[in-house]
């Protein structure tokens, strides 16, 4: 029992001295280059992530006010249905470079960059050098960060922001001084309050973890502590809210946030990116129903929606691949350190509160963020997982050296590591061995390599050889990924397309829709051209006709249906278009009373409708009345007079 309670002890010197060699700075120069390859790698063929938030980044270029709320269309309707701050870089890259897929792009490129960095930081504060420069290899190689940090979805910088919360922590528990003590861990708290206004409630995940962790591993006096964490929640509610509160006071006209009943930032974080996340329910627009016109494959949406909520929901064949290679290993870290810290407590083995501070951070981070994705009813996509990636890397990282530098029985835990990492690894290979199921093979011989010198005392070769059979697989999807993937769309993942990577599949009345052939397959992505920012040209046909019989009409073009409709329109041309609803297209913006308005006062003479197998109308998504209205004050176009088809019909309207 002596030997299990001793290896938990720190992994190393945990000190923040310089190392004695400039090998370190030089690994993790290699390690951050090698991560910024993976992440930028031909970003600039084309794409442009996901239209939605590209065509907002744009459109937020245009004026302080659309920059501001995060607004989707040039003219400041509806916003996007989550707070701005991750597509601030992104508009001002735009701003100064034109709108291109590099400059969308490229922020996330240095946001994921910049998150490798900063955990390395993080971690060699809590354990040692050779700890964080794994943590941070293994958190560059983890496959859904390379394909997130290839997108422009909020989640890149989400994660660097909750890394910064994480390096601010654990300079906060280090701290002998009450004064840095407290002023780092309402930077802690304050990072996490920019990830609320980055991705909402997803950013309060962490925080029981943090705070346990604190108490826990803190120096201060017990009421010192509360009253440090009470200054925190402080911090956390302002540095959460205050855009919240800028929306609901500003003076001016502002947009509609997009993904509330309301128009108000408050029911979004409670409906729509909030509870409605966790409980689902067919009352909540951010619950798992769907309308009768469109289903998505699989159960509960299939590879877009992560499938089945439940215990193996981190597991299974959508997101297996993108997450899980190292979740085995993590378990069994946190597993002996559970057991050797409860035994060290028993003989009343005095411990470092820093490290102890650490475990319970990332542990908490990882368990309780897992959880929360896997039991979650409502809205799921397999890419939210890229959260866990930080703490995977952590506690992997820290476990697998902790092991190699264990002795007496306990070194068979390395060993050990390696036959479970590896085993996992070739189940989820498996699943479809046409992407690279080679490094099945490759990883069982690798692995069966690095058990056998270990075993035999051959402590350094048998090192590299197990780091080489963890990481060789998720590595080698990494590589794939930034390689093959063109463009990503909506729904970033790694691994084989079937599985989410590069689209989703749209299913109509439960069929796909019949191709050129007449042959059922899923429709990937968005409307065309969407997904590079250009325009069909039968979409500038039309748009060039709304413009040239406008009149001056200050909207050139009103889009019905889901946003994606309306997206290359607005990447595509300087012309203000709208898309009316929202995302979904359900959102009251514009009303009823303001379309009225506007066709009343010549401000917007052409409607397009139908441009969208998601889009509402009788029979879809509640758009507010608003086809209804378009129905019975808007005349059709004959479509001869812009040599349109007849995928999307132009309406003109009178009041």
């Amino acid at each position: 029992m002596t030997a299990v309670a001793d290896v938990a002890a720190p992994p190393g010197d945990t000190t923040d001295s310089p190392p004695s060699s400039r090998w370190p700075a030089w690994a993790l120069v290699a390690i951050c280059v090698l991560a910024g390859a993976l992440y930028v790698w031909a970003i600039g063929a084309g794409q442009v992530g996901n239209s939605y938030y590209a065509a907002a980044a744009k459109s937020m270029s245009t004026s302080f006010t659309n920059f501001l709320f995060g607004s989707f269309d040039p003219a400041g309707v509806v916003t996007v249905d989550k707070p701005p701050m991750a597509l601030w870089p992104q508009a001002a890259a735009v701003a100064v470079f034109g709108f291109h897929g590099w400059a969308v792009l490229l922020p996330q490129v240095v946001e994921g960059v910049a998150a490798v960095f900063l955990l390395h930081r993080t971690v060699r504060l809590w354990a040692d050098e050779k700890v964080a420069l794994l943590a941070a290899l293994i958190f560059a190689l983890t496959p859904i960060t390379v394909a997130i940090n290839r997108d422009n979805n909020p989640d890149t910088l989400l994660v660097l922001l909750l890394v910064a919360a994480a390096y601010a922590f654990t300079r906060s528990v280090r701290s002998a001084r009450s004064g840095p003590r407290t002023k780092w861990l309402l930077w802690c708290a304050f990072f996490i309050g920019c990830g609320f206004l980055t991705k909402m409630l997803q950013a309060w995940i962490v925080v029981p973890g943090f705070a346990l962790a604190y108490l826990v591993g803190s120096g201060a006096p017990v009421r010192r502590r509360v009253l440090d964490l009470l200054a925190a929640g402080a911090v956390l509610v302002v540095s959460s809210f205050w855009w919240v509160a800028l929306h609901a006071w500003w003076p001016g006209s502002k947009p509609y946030i997009g993904g509330s009943t309301d128009g108000g930032a408050w029911d979004l974080i409670i409906g729509y990116n909030g509870l409605g996340r966790v409980f689902g329910g067919s009352g909540n627009r951010g619950g798992g129903s769907q309308p009768p016109e469109m289903e998505f494959a699989g159960p509960r949406g299939g590879a877009m929606f992560g499938g089945e909520p439940g215990v193996t929901r981190m597991f299974d064949a959508s997101v297996g691949g993108q997450i899980s290679w190292l979740l085995p290993l993590c378990l069994l870290v946190l597993s002996v350190v559970a057991v050797a810290g409860v035994l060290r407590w028993r003989r009343k083995v005095p411990g470092d509160r820093a490290e102890r501070a650490g475990w319970f951070l990332w542990g908490s981070w990882l368990l309780v963020t897992a959880a929360v994705f896997s039991f979650a009813q409502g809205i799921f996509h397999p890419y939210y997982t890229t959260m866990l990636a930080p703490a995977v890397a952590a506690i992997s990282a820290a476990g697998l050296v902790m092991f190699w530098r264990a002795r007496s029985f306990v070194r068979f835990l390395l060993p050990l590591s390696v036959a479970i990492t590896a085993a996992w690894a070739i189940v989820v290979v498996s699943r479809d061995t046409s992407f690279h199921g080679w490094t099945r093979w490759a990883v069982l011989g690798v692995a069966a390599v690095a058990i056998a010198v270990l075993l035999a005392g051959l402590r350094r070769t048998g090192l590299v050889a197990a780091l080489v059979a963890v990481l060789l697989t998720p590595a080698v999807w990494s590589a794939a990924t930034a390689v093959t993937a063109s463009s990503n769309g909506g729904m970033a993942a790694a691994g084989p397309a079937e599985r989410g990577g590069g689209g989703f599949e749209i299913f109509t009345n439960g069929q796909p829709p019949p191709n050129a052939r007449g042959n059922r397959q899923p429709m990937q992505g968005g409307p065309p051209g969407g997904g590079r920012g250009e325009l069909t040209d039968e979409q500038k046909r039309i748009l060039r006709y709304a413009k040239e019989n406008s009149g001056g009409a200050e909207i050139t073009l009103a889009v019905a249906g889901p946003a994606q409709a309306a997206s290359p329109y607005i990447m595509g041309s300087d012309e203000v278009v709208i898309g009316m609803g929202g995302f979904s297209g359900s959102d009251d913006a514009p009303s009823v009373d303001q379309l009225r308005t506007w066709v009343t006062e010549g401000k917007l003479k052409f409607v397009l409708s139908g441009g969208d197998r998601m889009g509402g109308g009788p029979g879809g998504r509640d758009d507010n009345g608003r086809q209804e209205w378009i129905s019975a004050h808007c005349s059709t176009v004959d479509p001869s007079a812009y040599g349109g088809g007849t995928a999307q019909t132009l309406l003109e309207c009178r009041a």
